[in-house]
């Protein structure tokens, strides 16, 4: 029986028996040092990708977020005060 990849009885690629794969693969060939360079690599690699902002963009969402802010503090302050004034009037 076969699929669109070819055919499943018989795997494509088969490992020869003769070597023995190592436990962790290309990492175990590597010491402390090598596998934290690679880390470091790694991380500036992924941050090359990143789609910075523009700083129209940067101040923007930093004044979006500083108003939203203030927005929450003034309704937790009065929610606050209110709940304040309940319990005075509640217990005395």
């Amino acid at each position: 029986m076969t699929d669109a990849v070819g055919s499943i009885d018989k795997p494509d690629a088969e490992a020869p028996e003769s070597k023995k794969a190592r436990k962790g693969g290309k990492r175990g060939k590597k010491g402390p040092f090598g596998r934290l360079a690679l880390f470091y690599r790694q991380i500036v690699a992924e941050l090359r990708k990143v789609v910075w902002p523009t700083r129209n963009q940067l101040t923007t969402y930093t004044t979006v977020v500083i108003v939203f802010v203030i927005i929450m503090i003034g309704l937790v302050t009065v929610i606050d005060y209110g709940f304040s004034h309940a319990v005075k009037y509640i217990f005395g």
